[in-house]
């Protein structure tokens, strides 16, 4: 299916799965449903441009239920409970994903799943071997892995610029640690990519950049712009399959 097209930014992204619209500038309210016979908070919000109501559980396992304009609170309640279920499941793996890494903790890179080993001071990955910093696992990784990205991930864009013949487009290419986008575009050729992207299988990865790279040319996702991420990354429906599936599972 060819997702539906975009109204034109001046900044084009690709988000992330968990990503939701960002809320108006108001304060939320508080509100409570009951999961599993537990009171949880629900903090309601409304958003002009809403559609329907969406749900979004985070970092802290509060949840965020965003109200259409013309929605109403008590409806997006009982919306929120029947979805029950997968706000459960969603709190469990935020649990998961706070969770200290130790020996034995599973984590993706390039796209496999590797168990850590931790002996000596050192983190042991596969064939790669990280000095552990002040003690804390997870930390150390992440810090190797945005200095792994840095060295590998604008060279890669350039190189594959190249092979489309818009290298004289990029203006610059940025690594960030975004937390809401895998990566963007900016109609001034900025291009800026999740460090996270070392963590994808290598086609994944290049279908990210490739995605960005096709916005030099249409910075929006129309149909035309999905045309020609198909030209030039006709697998880029399985690519982004992985992504919704494991996208959450991330660093």
């Amino acid at each position: 299916m060819t997702p539906p097209p975009a109204p034109y930014n001046s900044s084009v992204q690709l988000r992330l799965p968990w990503d939701v619209l960002a809320p108006r500038r108001r304060a939320p309210r508080e509100h409570a449903i009951t999961i599993a016979g537990a009171p949880i908070a629900v903090d309601i919000v409304r958003h002009h441009r809403a559609r329907r109501y969406v749900l979004r559980v985070g970092t802290d396992g509060r949840i965020r239920l965003t109200v259409p304009r013309r929605g109403s609170i008590a409806a997006g309640l009982r919306f929120a409970e029947r979805q029950a279920a997968w706000i459960a499941r969603q709190r469990q793996r935020q649990a998961e994903r706070d969770r200290p890494w130790t020996d034995g903790t599973t984590v993706l890179m390039r796209g496999e799943s590797m168990t850590l080993r931790v002996a000596g001071g050192m983190i042991h990955l596969g064939g790669q071997h990280v000095m552990l910093d002040s003690g804390d696992v997870r930390r150390t990784l992440e810090q190797y892995w945005r200095a792994l990205a840095e060295a590998e991930l604008p060279g890669r864009c350039r190189e594959l610029a190249g092979q489309f013949d818009v290298q004289s487009q990029v203006a610059r290419i940025s690594v960030r640690n975004q937390r809401s986008r895998w990566g963007a575009c900016s109609t001034r050729g900025v291009i800026t990519l999740n460090w996270r992207l070392v963590q994808m299988p290598p086609a994944v990865s290049d279908y990210v950049i490739l995605h960005e790279l096709t916005h030099l040319h249409h910075p929006n996702h129309s149909i035309r712009f999905w045309r020609a991420v198909e030209r030039v990354c006709p697998d880029w429906r399985e690519a982004e399959r992985w992504l919704r599936k494991n996208g959450r599972h991330l660093l």
